[in-house]
């Protein structure tokens, strides 16, 4: 984040009424769970909504204040950006929220103060700064191919931003690649673009697990808050159709994420698991200052050797948090009460009031 810009934010937040701070965000993704956390800390809160979208956050009396709007994407207009000022906002991010306003728009054009470190969020879109910083951090990634012709082994395909899976599919040879992306040209699912910045990487065969962390930067810890794993369509529907049947069938698998359900990992994994995230917060504190702040997410595999292999990284809140909305596992053995990962960004925001130390988590 430039200096001048983070100066104009940090004006911003100084002419805020502490005492009467909202926390508002986009209507979707983890959206209910961030207010309904925000509500639990002795928060006002508002959600940006796209009309006709509304309904949840009036049936779950999450919202205080609704800003309607005409698309999600209207969230980087002027007028909506001075309605959440004057109600003292700290926008809280997440994969929608990016995918919406815009990466560039965020950066550059979005003048309220958020939580986290804005920065980050292009190293998540970006493979290969997302690859740098999980890499550089000591932690297992897939192979990558740079180009299809390389292909010798299943490799997954992956395409640019925050997709949730769509448009992703296995291929085990060039050939089979490349009628798949003529495929998918036709049908329109990508565009030219897309397959220019297409990710080809190893597939890596084991066990699913997205793995939950919080860095505090107030308490200087990494914390593990809870994990899940995910419903794919069509996958899951056709891993339970017999072999033969799938093969009849001659369906395409994709792997479009429509849901998740909670999950814990065997006891003798939990070294791993905080050393990973230990590293990535050191690394990621030298490569994109001032680093995590806050929720992220590592998304990975265990294989049968007991080594989780991270294939992705979300460097916000991830659409996981969802499993937890009262508490997980590992965020009750933390607090010994409910706490979501909706409840914990905001208890760490009325901590940094409490103690005069809000400008260090937000840009």
């Amino acid at each position: 984040m430039g200096k001048v810009k983070r100066e104009k934010i940090l004006e911003i937040l100084d002419g805020y009424d502490k005492e009467n701070i909202t926390i508002a965000t986009l209507g979707s993704h983890t959206s209910l769970h961030i207010l309904k956390g925000a509500k639990e800390e002795g928060f006002r809160t508002a959600v940006v909504c796209e009309k006709g979208r509304e309904i949840p956050y009036q049936r779950f009396h999450v919202a205080d204040e609704f800003i309607m709007v005409d698309k999600f994407s209207d969230i980087v207009n002027e007028d909506v950006q001075q309605k959440l000022r004057d109600l003292n906002s700290i926008v809280v991010p997440h994969g929608s929220f990016v995918a919406y306003a815009g990466l560039d728009n965020v950066e550059d054009k979005f003048n309220v103060p958020m939580f986290g470190n804005r920065d980050i969020l292009r190293w998540e879109a970006e493979r290969d700064l997302e690859r740098k910083l999980i890499t550089e951090s000591g932690i297992r990634m897939p192979k990558k191919y740079e180009n299809p012709d390389d292909i010798d082994r299943a490799v997954m395909v992956k395409f640019p931003g925050a997709r949730g899976g769509r448009g992703y599919f296995v291929a085990s040879t060039t050939e089979e690649y490349n009628s798949k992306i003529e495929n998918m040209l036709e049908r329109k699912w990508i565009t030219p673009d897309d397959v220019e910045k297409a990710h080809i990487e190893e597939y890596v065969s084991g066990c699913n697990y997205c793995i939950h962390y919080f860095y505090s930067v107030l308490k200087d810890e990494v914390e593990v808050l809870g994990m899940d794993s995910r419903y794919e369509s069509n996958i899951d529907g056709l891993c339970r159709i017999p072999a033969k049947d799938q093969l009849e069938a001659d369906l395409n698998p994709s792997y479009v994420i429509t849901g998740n359900h909670p999950a814990v990992i065997r006891e003798s994994l939990l070294p791993q698991v905080f050393e990973n995230g230990d590293n990535l917060v050191e690394t990621a504190r030298k490569l994109v200052k001032p680093g995590m702040n806050g929720p992220f997410c590592l998304q990975g595999l265990c294989t049968d050797n007991l080594e989780i292999v991270v294939f992705e990284m979300s460097a916000r809140i991830d659409g996981g948090t969802n499993t937890f909305m009262d508490s997980s596992p590992y965020s009750y053995l933390l607090f010994g009460e409910p706490m979501s990962m909706g409840r914990r960004i905001s208890r760490e925001i009325k901590n940094g009031i409490n103690q005069g130390k809000l400008d260090v988590l937000i840009t």
